[in-house]
C-alpha cells in the first residue's frame, strides 16, 4: 500500500461529503425537471463557472496535460487546441447569449426551436439524441480508464485482492477501480441533479486549487531553474515554434523520443493551423450536447451566461497550470536525479502514469490525501456532469416525447435515476480501450469533427432545415466511426478536412432535398435569438411583424472580441508556466498583455453586453405586449 492510513481517511472523509450533499439536495432537486437538470435556473454564474471549470479538471486530461508539459515544455499550450480550449471565448463573446435565449432544457430540445415540427425536426431531434448519448458514452469510457490506471498505482490490487471473492485478470484490475469510483459519482448525482453537482463541484475546486498550490511550492523547492536547463532540450522552455518541433530527447530518454514520434505534434506548425481551422468551425457550432450546454441553459439571464463562459477560463487555467507545471519540475527531478525510468518501469505507451508515481514519491503524508481527494474529485465532477447530461436527453426528448407524455414528476425523477445507472453500466466498452490517448484522439478529432458542419449552420443560414441537419450529422458520425477502424489515433486530426467535407456535403443534399422550416418558427427562432449570418429574407419579415427590434450587425466586433479574447486566454495559461521555472521577462510581458487584452474586452464586450441585454429584455416585453394585444 502507497498510502498511510491519514491519506486514506482524508479519501473517505471526502466521498462519505459527496454523498451527504447529495442526499441533503435530493428533496429540493425532485421538485420537477428544470430543478432536477438545471437546478431551477436559479443559481448564480460564477458558482456555475465555478462548477464547469471544475468538470473541466478531470483527472484523466490532467494525467495527459503533465506528460505533455513534461515532454513538449511551453509548446504543451497549443495541444489543447484539439478540444478546442478556446471555445469557451466564443462562448463568452455571443454563442452563450443566443444559447440562453431560447430558453430550453436540452440541446435536442432546442433543435424544436430551430426547425420546429415535422419530418425533418423529428429526424434532427433523433440525431441529436443519437449523437448526445455517443459523446456521453466516449467521455465516460475516457474518464473510466484514466481513474482506473491512476488509482492501481496508489492502492495496489496484491493489498486488496485476498479480500475480494474473485479472480481479476491483471489487465482488468484498473477497471476495477473505475467500476468502484464511477459507482460513488453516481450515487450522488441520481440524488441531487444539477445542485448537487455545482455544490460538489465548488467544494472538490477548491481542494484541487489549494493541492495545485502546494504541489507548485514541492515543486520549486526541489528544482531550481539550473536544475530544469541543464535537462531539458533546447526550445522546451519556448511556447514559439517553427514547422517542426525540434525537441530532441533522444540523448536524454530515448523512450520518450520513441512516444513523441508516434503522436502528431512534430509537425507542430501544420498541426496548430489545422488544430486552429478545426477549433474555429468547431466552436462556431456551439457546445457539444453536454454538461457545458447544461450549465449555460442552467443560467439565470443569457448575460450570466456569457459571463459563466467567461468565467471558466479564469476559474480553470491559472489553477490548473500551476499544478501542471509544478508536477512537471518533479518529474524533471525523478527523471533526472532519482532514476525515473527504472522506477516506473515505463513502456513507450504508459508516459501518462508520471502523476500518480510523482504523488507517491514526492508528496508527504496527508497532504497526499488531500491532494488524491481533489484529483477524485476532479474525476467525479466531469463524470457526474457527464451522468446528468444522458438522463436529460432521455427523459426529455425520448421518454417523454414517444413512451410516456404524461408522466408525473415523480415519475421522470425515478426514471433518471434508472437511466443514469444504466448509462454507468455501458461504460464497459472501456474494458477495450487500451489507453487514454486512445479514446481521446477519437473523441476531439473524429466524433466530434463529425459534427461540426451542420451545427454551424443551424446558427448562420437560414434555409438549413432538420433534413439537412439530420443528413450532415448522420454522414458526419458515421465517418467518425469508420475513422476509428481506418485511421491510426494519432492522424485523426489531419483527415479534419475531410470529415468536414463528407458532413457538408450530407448537409447541403439533405437541405435542398426537402422544403424550407416553416416561416413562423424562423421568424420565431430569429426574433428570440437574434444571430447574424445568413438571415436576410427572416430579417425583413421578422422586423416587418415587429418594427422595433434591432438587427445584429456585429459580425465584426463579435470576430475581433474572439481574436482578442484567445490571446487573452493565452496568457491566464502561460503566466501559471513562466512563473513556475522563474522566467522573469516572459512572466511580465505576458502579465502585461493580460492586462492591455482585459482592458480591450473591458470596452469591447462586457459594456455592450449589459446595454444590449437591457435592450433585448425591452424588445422582448413589446413583443409579448403586441401579442397580447392581438389576442
Amino acid at each position: 500500500m502507497k498510502l498511510h492510513t491519514a491519506d486514506l481517511l482524508i479519501i473517505c472523509a471526502y466521498l462519505i461529503t459527496m454523498i451527504i450533499i447529495g442526499l441533503i439536495l435530493k428533496k429540493r432537486a425532485a421538485q420537477n425537471m428544470d430543478s432536477y437538470f438545471l437546478g431551477g435556473k436559479s443559481l448564480p454564474f460564477y458558482m456555475l463557472g465555478l462548477s464547469n471549470a471544475s468538470g473541466m479538471f478531470d483527472i484523466t486530461g490532467t494525467m495527459l496535460m503533465v506528460y505533455w508539459a513534461f515532454a513538449y515544455g511551453f509548446k504543451s499550450l497549443w495541444i489543447p487546441w484539439l478540444w478546442p480550449v478556446f471555445n469557451q471565448i466564443f462562448l463568452m463573446v455571443y454563442l452563450s447569449v443566443w444559447l440562453r435565449r431560447s430558453n430550453v432544457l436540452t440541446g435536442a430540445e432546442w433543435i424544436k426551436t430551430r426547425f420546429g415540427k415535422g419530418k425533418g425536426a423529428t429526424l434532427s431531434h433523433t440525431i441529436v439524441v443519437v449523437f448526445a448519448l455517443l459523446s456521453v458514452l466516449g467521455f465516460l469510457s475516457y474518464g473510466f480508464i484514466g481513474i482506473g490506471k491512476f488509482m492501481e498505482i496508489f492502492i495496489p490490487w496484491e493489498v486488496i485482492s485476498p479480500y475480494i471473492p474473485f479472480t481479476v485478470s491483471p489487465e482488468y484490475v484498473p477497471h476495477v477501480y473505475g467500476i468502484f469510483f464511477t459507482a460513488i459519482a453516481t450515487f450522488y448525482v441520481m440524488l441531487g441533479g444539477m445542485l448537487s453537482i455545482v455544490w460538489t463541484d465548488v467544494v472538490q475546486f477548491l481542494i484541487m486549487t489549494v493541492a495545485g498550490i502546494v504541489i507548485v511550492v514541492i515543486g520549486m523547492q526541489m528544482v531550481a531553474p539550473d536544475m530544469i536547463h541543464s535537462f531539458v532540450p533546447a526550445g522546451w522552455d519556448s511556447p514559439f515554434f517553427g514547422w517542426t518541433l525540434d525537441i530532441d530527447w533522444s540523448s536524454r530518454m530515448s523512450l520518450l523520443t520513441e512516444r513523441m514520434a508516434n503522436e502528431p505534434y512534430s509537425l507542430i506548425g501544420i498541426f496548430v493551423m489545422m488544430a486552429l481551422l478545426k477549433g474555429i468551425f468547431m466552436s462556431m457550432a456551439g457546445p457539444a450536447p453536454n454538461y457545458d450546454m447544461q450549465k449555460i441553459l442552467s443560467c439565470k439571464s443569457p448575460k450570466e451566461a456569457a459571463m459563466m463562459s467567461g468565467s471558466v477560463s479564469v476559474v480553470l487555467l491559472i489553477p490548473r497550470y500551476l499544478m501542471i507545471m509544478g508536477f512537471a519540475l518533479l518529474a524533471i527531478y525523478f527523471f533526472k536525479e532519482d532514476g525515473g525510468l527504472s522506477q516506473m518501469e515505463v513502456t513507450r505507451t504508459d508516459f501518462e502514469t508520471i502523476l500518480p508515481h510523482l504523488i507517491t514519491r514526492y508528496v508527504p503524508s496527508g497532504l497526499a490525501g488531500l491532494l488524491l481527494a481533489g484529483l477524485l474529485a476532479a474525476f467525479m465532477s466531469t463524470f457526474a456532469s457527464t451522468v446528468n447530461a444522458a438522463p436529460a436527453y432521455i427523459v426529455n426528448d425520448i421518454y417523454l416525447k414517444y413512451i410516456n407524455p404524461k408522466a408525473s414528476v415523480k415519475t421522470q425523477i425515478r426514471s433518471s435515476y434508472v437511466i443514469s445507472v444504466a448509462v454507468v453500466v455501458s461504460t464497459i466498452i472501456g474494458f477495450f480501450l487500451k489507453d487514454i490517448n486512445e479514446i481521446f484522439q477519437w473523441i476531439v478529432g473524429a466524433l466530434f469533427g463529425g459534427y461540426i458542419a451542420a451545427n454551424v449552420l443551424k446558427w448562420h443560414w437560414w434555409r438549413f432545415n432538420g433534413e439537412g441537419y439530420f443528413w450532415g450529422m448522420t454522414a458526419g458520425v458515421i465517418a467518425a466511426i469508420v475513422m476509428k477502424f481506418t485511421v491510426p489515433d494519432a492522424w485523426v486530426i489531419y483527415f479534419f478536412p475531410v470529415l468536414f467535407g463528407i458532413s457538408l456535403i450530407g448537409c447541403i443534399i439533405g437541405t435542398y432535398s426537402a422544403p424550407a422550416t416553416d416561416e413562423e418558427t424562423l421568424i420565431s427562432f430569429y426574433v428570440n435569438v437574434r444571430p447574424w449570418g445568413c438571415w436576410k429574407p427572416i430579417q425583413e419579415k421578422a422586423i416587418a411583424r415587429y418594427p422595433h427590434i434591432r438587427v445584429n450587425k456585429n459580425f465584426k466586433r463579435d470576430a475581433f472580441n474572439v481574436s482578442v479574447g484567445i490571446i487573452w486566454q493565452c496568457t491566464l495559461t502561460i503566466i501559471p508556466m513562466y512563473l513556475v521555472v522563474r522566467e522573469q521577462l516572459g512572466l511580465w510581458s505576458s502579465i502585461a498583455l493580460l492586462l492591455i487584452t482585459t482592458l480591450i474586452l473591458r470596452k469591447t464586450w462586457y459594456k455592450p453586453l449589459c446595454k444590449e441585454e437591457i435592450r433585448y429584455n425591452e424588445e422582448m416585453k413589446q413583443i409579448k405586449e403586441q401579442k397580447e394585444d392581438l389576442t
